[in-house]
């Protein structure tokens, strides 16, 4: 282990978990005594409220540490203790996997006048940093339907405003054009502040807004050097109000060190790693019970129940830290393997949101069969695919494809050419009217309607999704420890094939 941050994960955040023991610590069972070297001996095992113990957990240490998880708080660094605890408990040897990031501090908006309130917020990519109390100005917007929104494009859409003040705030409307040119064109204008809140026109509009104001339409930087905050759409009617007066703090972003947690079971090829990984953290809005501690929590069941394996392959787990700011603790271990170390890795299994209440069942498009969005995954990806499909089908399960845009963990490794696929089950995508005849579930919601919330919590889940893929999980890893032949032609165990021909590929 990497043990610069050893003490603090086993010793100084202990405390936190008190209230939740790991799941492999409840007692000797059957299951912690067999070697649980067979699909239907590992579902078994692999329970979904063994999941859930460790869901508890995550959401005891969010409940501790200010009802978050994320990268940079004390509450992901709880989570990375009960992983490394719980993983050491089965007999796992646990490394610590340290990167550096940039740890954006909390913003701040309130509103003063006409009425008070404390606005959830967050400073967008590329906002300058200052503290302000300051009249907010309302720039060209569109409150009343259709909302079709143009706020701030324009440079004359700041015409006649008076920015003369000592501190002014504009008020900004999603639509139409680049966030970063509307701050630009704001600060232009006098403007020591901006709130951009979203735009109201339809169901997925009108939550909080926080998005990218770096980089300008040509790509070149947008150089801000005020803040600039987001706002849902009610909280920018009410900011819109005559006579509003609102106080903005964003503090400078700083370098800090966050870890990845990596576990390995030894195969008897070193040279041939199958890995599974899903991301620990949580945005800063909640506590991200489900994103991601729902496929966090798989692995981490599958990772005890298969402690006693001996697989043919090696193994490896990994509990990504700041997913949530952009794929970095992932990219930062790719980044860091030579070509040789790169070479090893067979395939990378992800997991991340796997059991979003309003579920559809995706599975990763490795073959480009949808044509839609990106193209294939790197050889070996369809079969990954064709992998979860049979294991759907055999349990009369309808799927579909989702797009390998590269939005989670996996995009790091497709990079490099390394086969990837795994699962999904939707995140603020708003579910058909035909999905919901299939699944179930509630047409013109979002298949997770807590996505990146407060909400995010432990009840924001659908067993039934949990249950179903936490065992694909399970099914995933082992078979591929125990062989990658239709990946990349090494042969594995002889009689793993026969003993598990209802779950393999081309049974």
């Amino acid at each position: 282990m990497r043990s610069v941050l050893a003490s603090l994960v086993v010793c100084v955040l202990l405390a936190t978990l008190v209230a939740v023991a790991p799941g492999a610590s409840a007692g000797k069972t059957a299951c912690e005594k067999r070697n649980n070297n067979t699909i239907n001996k590992l579902l078994e095992c692999v329970t979904v409220d063994g999941v859930r113990s460790h869901q508890a957990a995550w959401q005891a240490a969010a409940d501790a540490n200010e009802g978050i998880r994320a990268a940079g708080f004390p509450g992901y660094d709880a989570s990375v203790a009960y992983v490394v605890e719980t993983l050491e408990a089965a007999g796992y040897d646990v490394e610590l996997d340290p990167f550096e990031f940039t740890f954006v501090p909390p913003a701040t908006l309130q509103q003063i006048a006409p009425i008070a309130g404390t606005y959830e917020t967050g400073a967008f990519t590329g906002s300058g940093f200052g503290t302000l109390t300051g009249q907010v100005i309302p720039v060209d917007l569109a409150l009343d339907p259709p909302r079709a929104s143009t706020s701030g494009c324009e440079a004359t859409d700041f015409a006649g405003l008076d920015f003369s003040g000592p501190a002014d705030i504009a008020l900004i409307q999603r639509g139409t054009c680049f966030f970063s040119t509307k701050a630009v064109n704001a600060e232009a204008a006098g403007a020591e502040a901006v709130i951009i809140f979203n735009q109201g026109n339809s169901s997925t509009r009108l939550g909080l807004i926080v998005g990218n104001a770096s980089t300008l339409p040509d790509g070149s930087p947008s150089n801000l050097t005020i803040p600039v905050v987001g706002a849902s759409f009610d909280q920018g009617v009410a900011l819109a109000q005559p006579g509003s007066l609102a106080f903005i703090d964003v503090d400078p972003p700083e370098t800090r060190i966050n870890n990845n947690v990596i576990a390995e079971l030894p195969g008897k090829n070193d040279d041939n790693v199958v890995m599974a990984g899903a991301h620990l953290d949580s945005v800063q809005a909640g506590p991200g019970i489900q994103d991601n501690g729902s496929g966090s929590a798989a692995i981490l069941e599958t990772a005890v129940q298969m402690a006693k394996v001996k697989p043919v392959n090696t193994v490896r787990f990994a509990w990504w830290g700041a997913e949530e700011l952009g794929l970095v603790g992932s990219t930062a271990y790719v980044a860091d393997r030579t070509p040789e170390e790169l070479d090893d890795i067979a395939l990378y299994l992800n997991f991340d949101m796997i059991g979003s209440p309003n579920f559809v069942y995706f599975i990763y498009d490795g073959d480009d069969s949808d044509a839609v969005g990106a193209g294939p995954g790197p050889e070996g990806s369809a079969q990954i695919e064709e992998f979860f499909e049979n294991f759907y089908e055999a349990r009369d399960l309808p799927f579909l494809g989702t797009d390998f845009s590269g939005r989670s963990d996996y995009g790091p490794f497709i990079a490099v050419g390394i086969p990837a696929g795994g699962l999904f089950t939707g995140a603020e995508v708003v579910k058909t009217p035909e999905q919901a005849a299939i699944w179930g579930g509630t047409a013109g919601d979002q298949y997770d309607p807590c996505y990146h919330l407060a909400c995010d919590t432990f009840d924001n889940i659908s067993l039934e999704a949990l249950s179903v893929n936490s065992d694909a999980v399970a099914a995933a890893v082992l078979s591929y420890g125990m062989n990658t032949e239709t990946i990349n032609g090494v042969k594995g165990k002889g009689n793993f094939q026969a003993q598990n021909q209802d779950f393999l590929p081309n049974s």
